[in-house]
């Protein structure tokens, strides 16, 4: 047990159990009888808290602190990378529109990138931030692209194929994905 468990807001039902170390936090995990459904996690200084249901398996619980540990991985992996000057960059020397906002998502599951044209707006699959910059290069084109052209036509390939490394990085995202219907 942590010595977290006598902090204030930490009674009898809950538990604090400390989990494996990442290089970058310290995991500790929270049981309590009061959090029924959900899983919560947030990162204070260098410790990743989950809070869980006390009811989960020991198995539930492994899963949680892997996602909870790789979703915050990557969130910290994506601030390296200062997706507005990037797009900007991109955009200025492909010939490009450049988008009225872009930001990473963590709820794109299956796609690497998405753009609304109307509003101008690209999101981008913080699953992106731990791959080569040339490979979030290419989505951050590939998006803009969009911008111009919705559908994946020719006038689409002809604007993305600006990016000279548009075939290594699909490449690389066809790998990443498993198959082909994830480059998106």
């Amino acid at each position: 047990m942590s010595d977290a468990a006598h902090l204030p807001g930490f009674g009898p039902d809950e538990v604090v159990i400390a989990a494996p170390a990442s290089p970058l936090f310290r995991v500790e995990v929270t049981r309590s009888k009061k959090r029924r459904k959900t899983v919560g996690a947030h990162l204070v200084g260098g410790v990743l808290r989950i809070a869980l249901p006390s009811w989960m398996s020991k198995t539930e619980e492994a899963h949680w602190v892997r996602e909870m540990s790789n979703r915050f991985r990557r969130k910290m992996s994506a601030e390296r990378l200062q997706l507005v000057e990037r797009a900007s960059t991109m955009a200025r020397r492909y010939d490009l529109r450049r988008p009225t906002s872009i930001r990473w998502s963590d709820d794109m599951q299956s796609r690497w990138g998405s753009c609304t044209p109307s509003s101008g707006t690209v999101r981008l699959s913080t699953r992106l931030a731990a791959f080569p910059d040339w490979v979030v290069d290419y989505v951050i084109v590939h998006e803009l692209a969009h911008l111009d052209v919705a559908a994946h036509s020719d006038e689409f390939w002809r604007l993305v194929y600006r990016y000279p490394k548009t075939e290594r990085a699909i490449g690389y995202l066809i790998a990443k994905s498993g198959d082909g219907d994830d480059v998106d």
